[in-house]
C-alpha cells in the first residue's frame, strides 16, 4: 500500500521538517498516524522525501527525513493559456484534470469575451496541489496570475505555438495530427470563442490555428482534451 503523500512548500535539505498546521491536523486527527509511522512529502519541484513521524501533537507534526529522491520533469513541457470562466467551479475542474494529466504551466487569460476576471490564486493553487498529490506526482504546474490576452500572446516563446478557435472560415489543422514539440503552448478561448481581432493577433504572432475535433466543446473540456493530446497521455 502506498504511503500517505503530502505537500511542503519548500525543502532546503534539512533532516527534520515541521509540517504546517493543516497537514499536521490531517496526519494526526484524520489519518490518526502515530510516531514511527512513515509518509512521503514533495515540494512540487521533483523532490520526494520518505519520512518517519518523529513528534506529534494536536496541531503539530515533526518528521525525520529518511531518504530523498528526485524525479525528472516530463520530457514535454506543455503550457495551456485558457480563458477564465463565469462559473469558477468549471475552471477549478479544468485545473484539477490538467494537473492530473501532467501539464507544466497554466496561464489564466482575460480575453475580449471573458465574463469573469476575479481569480483567487491561493484557492486555485491549492486545487492543483491536491490534484498533484492525488495522482501521485511530484511536479506542480506553474499557475500564473491572470494575464491579458494581448500580453500572453506576445510573450509566448515555446517551440510550438498553437491556437484553438472555432471559426470555420480559417484553415485549421486537427490537433491530433500536428507535430508535437518538446515545449508547446496552446491558447483556449472563452465561452463564445476568441474575438476575430484576437484570432488575427495570434496569426500575426506565428501561432498555428488548430481544431480539437468535430464537436463544439466547452472551454474547460477543450482545455482537458488539448492537455491529453499534447502530453500523449491517452
Amino acid at each position: 500500500m502506498a504511503l500517505p503523500f503530502f505537500y511542503i512548500s519548500d525543502y532546503t535539505g534539512e533532516q527534520q521538517v515541521t509540517l504546517n498546521e493543516e497537514t499536521s491536523r490531517h496526519v494526526v486527527q484524520v489519518l490518526r498516524m502515530k510516531e514511527g509511522e512513515s509518509l512521503n512529502l514533495t515540494d512540487g519541484k521533483g523532490h520526494v522525501l520518505t519520512c518517519e513521524i518523529f513528534e506529534i501533537s494536536k496541531k503539530t507534526c515533526i518528521v525525520k527525513v529518511l531518504t530523498t529522491s528526485n524525479q525528472q520533469p516530463a520530457t514535454r513541457r506543455i503550457s495551456i493559456a485558457i480563458s477564465l470562466l463565469k462559473n469558477p467551479s468549471r475552471f477549478e475542474w479544468f485545473l484539477e484534470k490538467a494537473t492530473e494529466i501532467g501539464i507544466s504551466e497554466i496561464i489564466p487569460l482575460i480575453c475580449d469575451r471573458t465574463e469573469k476576471e476575479k481569480f483567487r490564486h491561493d484557492r486555485m493553487n491549492a486545487i492543483c496541489i491536491s490534484a498533484m498529490l492525488q495522482s501521485q506526482q511530484c511536479w506542480l504546474p506553474l499557475l500564473h496570475e491572470p494575464a491579458q490576452f494581448s500580453t500572453a500572446i506576445r510573450e509566448t516563446n515555446t517551440e510550438g505555438k498553437l491556437f484553438a478557435h472555432c471559426d470555420e472560415s480559417g484553415n485549421r489543422t486537427n490537433l491530433s495530427a500536428i507535430k508535437i514539440f518538446n515545449s508547446s503552448t496552446i491558447f483556449i478561448g472563452p465561452e463564445g470563442d476568441f474575438a476575430s481581432v484576437e484570432i488575427e493577433q495570434a496569426l500575426q504572432q506565428g501561432f498555428q490555428p488548430v481544431s480539437l475535433g468535430e464537436t463544439r466543446l466547452r472551454t474547460e473540456t477543450a482545455g482537458v482534451v488539448a492537455a491529453a493530446l499534447l502530453t500523449n497521455s491517452y
